[in-house]
Formats: C-alpha cells, structure tokens, sequence
C-alpha cells in the first residue's frame, strides 16, 4: 500500500497533492479483540459496536468442537445440581475459558429477555455462535440429555420414598445450598461489572435488587424500567470517555 494514495510514476505523488491527502492506517486484526480502524492525523481508534463485540466467537485456534461443545455443557448439567447457572459459569468461564467475564454476563442478560430457561437459551445462543444450528444442537443435547434421564429415575424413586422424613430433610438442606450458589455467582458477576463501569454497573444492580428483590416486581417490568436507563447511562459513558 502507498502511503499517498498513489503508485511511483502515476504523477500523483507530488508534494502539493501529498498534503491534501490523508494518509489511511491499518491496524492488524486480532482475533476476538475487534478490528480498529484509524487515520492520520487523527489516530484515535474506532471498534465495533458493543454487541458485535459480546456476539464474537472465541480465535479459531481456541474454539470448541462439536463434540467438545457436548461434553462441556453436560458436564455442566451432571454437575448442577441446586442450579445450572452458577457452574454455567465456572465451566465456561473459570475452567474451559470459552467465555470471557463480560462476555458471559452480557449474553445471559440477552438470554434472560428470552422466553424460556436462561441456561437453555444461553446454550443455544453459544452454540449458534460457534458452530451454526449443529452447535446449537450439540449445546442443547449436551445440557438436557442427562437431566431427563436423571430426573425421570428420580422422580420414579421419590413418588414411592417420598415420604421419609429423611427426604425432606434433605431437600431442605439442597434448596438452602442452591440458594448460595445464586448469590456466589451474582457476585462473581457483578465484580468485574463494578470494576469496569462502577457509575453504570451500581444504580443498575441496586435497582433491580430493590424491584425484584424487595417489590417483588415480575422480570419483564424490571427490564421494561431498567433497560432504557441503562442504555441511557453506557451511551453517556461512552461519549466522556
């Protein structure tokens, strides 16, 4: 590429023509960080927009196959017991590192708007992103095969040993464990959230846990009021930094 904008000999190189052109400047592709484009004199760069960024498969190199798609999310279904989500994320996240932090807490949110259960949308969506319908598939297979089995011989066994009052006790002590494992990981979620973008991530956290927490406000309300707000609060963000 000429930084003129012209080719040797073309007559177009001159000095007089060289100031009124602006010189183009190309920055290599790194995958899974967004392509920045930028010109001289004015070298700030530009990226994608945010969704494109969340959207964004991991490298080549790094991304799972068919059958390791599979295999991850059924290893997170055998594993959740008292809920899926919270080794949703150390599985993808922690220990396979598919997903970046941010990257998972944008793309649940995305999924929780959705009409169905969080973690089966949030295996669909990534294993779209991946692999095109057959990941999808794959994600989908892998998260529900083992639970039906699962729950179908349990279910068998409860309705004739229900009854034991060592049952309920244990049932009990699942339902408060359950309930950590919630907590633990809308921490693990906030944290980088408040790290990254404290005067947006705060008010948004405490409103929904005021609206849905304490006034006990249904899901589509609270993202009905807090959406707009907090798009409102990225964009302004945005345009001072």
């Amino acid at each position: 590429m000429w930084l003129n904008g012209a080719a040797p000999g073309s007559g177009e190189g001159d000095a007089s023509r060289i100031g009124q052109r602006q010189t183009t400047l190309f920055v290599p592709v790194v995958p899974g960080r967004g392509r920045r484009v930028g010109t001289a004199p004015n070298l700030a760069p530009t990226r994608f927009p945010a969704h494109k960024q969340i959207m964004a498969a991991p490298p080549a190199d790094e991304t799972p196959s068919l059958l390791e798609l599979y295999l991850g999310f059924a290893q997170i279904s055998v594993s959740a017991f008292g809920g899926a989500l919270p080794w949703a994320r150390r599985i993808l996240v922690e220990r396979r590192r598919w997903m970046e932090p941010e990257d998972f807490a944008s793309t649940l949110a995305l999924c929780q708007v959705l009409p169905g259960p969080n973690i089966v949308n949030l295996s669909v969506a990534f294993g779209r992103r991946l692999h095109g319908w057959r990941g999808a598939l794959a994600a989908f297979v892998g998260l529900m095969a083992a639970p039906l089995v699962i729950i179908i011989t349990l279910g068998t066994l409860y309705l004739r040993f229900g009854q034991l009052g060592s049952l309920k006790g244990m049932f009990a002590a699942l339902a408060a464990s359950a309930g950590g494992l919630i907590v633990a990981t809308a921490a693990q979620m906030a944290v980088p959230l408040i790290r990254k973008t404290p005067v947006t991530a705060i008010p948004i956290i405490v409103a929904g846990f005021v609206l849905a927490g304490l006034l006990r406000w249904p899901l589509p309300a609270v993202m009905a009021v807090l959406a707009p707000i907090g798009l409102i609060l990225a964009w302004r963000t945005r345009t001072r930094s």
